[in-house]
């Protein structure tokens, strides 16, 4: 008796019906279950049509409701891929639109061929079977998320969509793939111009609402909820289990309001190594399925493992650091980017994670040497991370004219990201184009309404003085529940500019429940309010209180830089001495230019003027392209080095090396107190004698005390415009101003210099 026909012979391949083995030239490939079965069923009936729906009634039972028109067409992908097959120019399989397939090759005689043995297919299918239980990696049971067919039109995403991205499903017990695929993944969707991906600091401002951990993992059903609260359409998870030697990597979509499956892209993996290339492939399908056209994901679609890292251990560390870098946990996570860094040392975004760290620590020589590495590496991100990387090199390094050109390259490539809105609002404030910034701040509110854009805004409103605006805008906030530490701050300087003590109390026992970054942010910005008034003990002691709350926190950076912001305020109210100490500790720590700047100025208004001159010199040359403090902070410092008691015609060269500040009058930088350069030109004007221009520039610092806020020029101001009037002969307003300043001062410690000579001077005037 004959063996039963068990394989086919057509073109150069042999196709074995009883093992799904085809073969071609000596080598064998398992075909998947579904790229068989319409295989076995095309040669079955060769050079005829076999219907779609012949085909589904074949592969999925009747009382079974799945995706079938993905199902259908992504097993037929895959077969054509082992055939080296093309829809567009077929040499095995045609496509009928709309009808089905047919096989446009001849079938030859068929092939007699032993029987599988029964335990090999035992095996074959329980390994299958383990996979689809463990894995939920199957079509049809896929997160569970089987659902009647819809026609594929419905599936597209509009441009104003957005997508939440959840936890991946590891059940491979490698636990280098828990927290690294979903950083792959959102890292290779984010190349996208089209799609819209909730931000992370939106997942952990609504999970704060929802009573949960901030850092919580993003299961199905936690992500559904969380999908529903933030109005998101659809939500992405991920799973990855092991199928006998290799990895399956399942990417689902699904509806965020219905729960109904959209489109699921599923790959497989030979070994560990290829995982990041497989998922790759599966994000990259997935963008078409999800409505972004052709051009664009082929325009941006990098290989993931060259936007990232070919290192899963590496990308698993940037992963945990980025979670770290988002609960202000800047120790965690610059271990953790250094741990990147050190499994590979070519990961960009880890040198540009470090980079912002040092950088919010005012550690600008550690900022510039991890963003230096990062800007060298940018050949190797996609263009969404190299506009980053790009732009927060430029804005480092202070070149802001650079920096405003590819932040707004960067919106016109990606016009609902909101990070380029919410920079570029940064940057025109600290440019002083405030009106811009505002509305910068709007549009990245609209695109990310968050409690650090809220933030942001009510800071804008405070520094153009419309203080019930931010007000406003923080009830706003608090009602849509986007509380944030930093709208509690700037409420702080509200309450103090309406000096309301009860309320600058109140938002500052809100900001001391929040993390130590905060509580030492609040508690140094409580000593620029003590100094504001003349007490200079307690301001004292309440800046080494925020630098040891600092240090604690691994924030050794800012510690420093506020003992050379307190030598700059010794040294303006003539406490000589201990600003010398303060600013030669604060050099001796540390040469970030933060502290270099607040040390020059303090250096040179308390007579060292060739310590400040050396400084700014050193200064110049690091900085060449730095806007701010080549116009600003640099001519602050000659100015008060040229400012010395006795120096013959001090104040004309002060006024000549401020000449530089007058395109940026309005400036905000962080490098010295806001509007510094005003306050010195004033006192240049009136070591010149040259009294109407000095009352003019200290009149404009008292005109914007929402930029100025409870920094100790805002005080001084009254004193030296009172000195003014009382140069020009104008008694009265002389008077009324030494008023405000003494009034300001009724509760300031005695034996303060400047104190001193106000109530001297004044009792001249009466």
């Amino acid at each position: 008796m004959p063996l039963p026909v068990r394989a086919v012979q057509f073109g150069p391949f042999q196709l074995d019906l009883g093992t799904a083995e085809l073969r071609k030239n000596g080598s064998v490939t398992k075909l998947a279950n579904q790229p068989f079965q319409i295989l076995a069923q095309l040669v079955q009936h060769p050079g005829e049509l076999v219907t779609r729906d012949e085909l589904r009634q074949r592969l999925w039972q009747s009382d079974t409701f799945v995706d079938f028109e993905y199902g259908l067409n992504a097993a037929v992908r895959r077969l054509r891929e082992v055939l080296g097959d093309s829809a567009e120019n077929p040499t095995y399989i045609e496509t009928l639109p709309r009808r089905g397939y047919r096989l446009i090759v001849p079938v030859e005689s068929p092939v007699a061929a032993a029987p599988a043995a029964p335990d090999a297919r035992v095996r074959r299918w329980k390994a299958w079977l383990a996979a689809a239980a463990v894995g939920m990696l199957v079509v049809v049971v896929t997160a569970g998320l089987v659902w009647r067919h819809r026609s594929r039109g419905a599936y597209a995403l509009t441009p104003s969509d957005t997508i939440l991205i959840a936890d991946f499903t590891n059940t491979t017990g490698d636990a280098v793939f828990d927290d690294a695929l979903k950083q792959g993944l959102t890292m290779q969707l984010e190349q996208s111009p089209f799609l819209n991906i909730v931000s992370q600091t939106k997942v952990q401002d609504t999970l704060r609402l929802m009573e949960r951990g901030a850092d919580e993992r993003l299961t199905l059903e936690l992500g559904r909820e969380l999908c529903q609260r933030v109005g998101a359409k659809a939500l992405l998870t991920g799973s990855i289990a092991r199928l006998d030697s290799q990895f399956v990597i399942g990417v689902t979509a699904m509806g965020c309001s219905t729960g109904g499956l959209l489109v699921i892209e599923q790959e497989q993996a030979a070994k560990k190594d290829d995982v990041l290339k497989a998922l790759g492939k599966a994000a990259s399908e997935l963008r078409s399925k999800l409505g972004e056209s052709l051009s664009f994901v082929q325009t941006f679609d990098v290989p993931i493992e060259e936007v990232t890292t070919p290192s899963l251990e590496a990308l698993k560390a940037y992963s945990l650091g980025v979670q770290a870098y988002s609960r202000d946990n800047y120790p965690a996570a610059s271990a953790l980017f250094q741990r990147a860094i050190t499994l590979d040392p070519n990961f960009a975004m880890a040198y540009g994670g470090l980079a912002t760290i040092y950088s919010n620590q005012d550690e600008s020589l550690g900022a510039y040497e991890n963003i230096q590495k990062a800007y060298d590496l940018r050949g190797r991100v996609s263009d969404r991370e190299r506009l980053y990387i790009t732009s927060t090199y430029q804005h480092f390094t202070g070149d802001l004219a650079s920096a405003r050109r590819t932040y707004e390259m960067w919106e016109e490539m990606y016009p609902r990201d909101w990070i380029p809105s919410n920079r570029l609002a940064v940057m025109c404030d600290d440019l002083g184009d405030r009106e811009i910034a505002l509305a910068s701040f709007k549009e990245s509110l609209r695109r990310n309404p968050t409690g650090l854009v809220y933030g942001n805004l009510v800071d804008e409103y405070l520094e153009l003085n419309r203080l019930e605006d931010a007000k406003a805008t923080a009830i706003e906030a608090h009602a849509r529940q986007f509380d944030n530490p930093d709208i509690h701050i700037w409420l702080y300087m509200v309450a103090f500019l309406e000096r309301d003590t009860a309320g600058m109390e109140r938002e500052a026992d809100a900001v001391r429940k929040s993390d130590l970054a905060y509580q030492s942010y609040i508690a140094y910005h409580e000593s620029d309010t003590a100094a504001f008034i003349g007490q200079f003990a307690k301001a004292r002691e309440l800046t080494q209180h925020a630098a040891s709350i600092a240090e604690s926190g691994g924030d050794e950076g800012s510690a420093v830089d506020w003992q050379a912001r307190s030598a700059l305020r010794e040294a303006l109210v003539g406490n000589l001495g201990t600003a010398k100490r303060q600013a030669r500790a604060a050099l001796a720590i540390s040469k970030n230019k933060y502290v270099e700047v607040n040390a020059a100025l303090a250096l040179g208004l308390a007579g060292d003027a060739i310590g400040a001159d050396r400084l700014s010199t050193d200064l110049a040359q690091r900085y060449a392209r730095d806007t701010l403090l080549q116009s600003v902070a640099v001519p602050s410092i000659r100015a008060v080095a040229a400012l010395q008691p006795g120096k013959s015609r001090g104040g004309d060269n002060a006024i000549r090396a401020l000449e530089a500040t007058g395109t940026y009058e309005l400036a905000l930088s962080e490098l010295a107190p806001p509007l510094f350069h005003l306050y010195i030109r004033g006192l240049a004007f009136l070591d010149a004698n040259q009294a109407p221009s000095a009352a003019i520039e200290f009149q404009k610092i008292l005109d914007h005390p929402g930029i100025v806020q409870n920094n100790i020029i805002g005080a001084l101001a009254h004193l030296q415009i009172g000195r003014a009037y009382a140069m020009s002969g104008d008694t009265t307003k002389a008077k009324a101003a030494y008023q405000d300043f003494l009034t300001l001062w009724k509760d300031a410690d005695p034996g303060i210099p400047i104190l001193k000579e106000a109530r001297s001077e004044y009792a001249k005037l009466q």
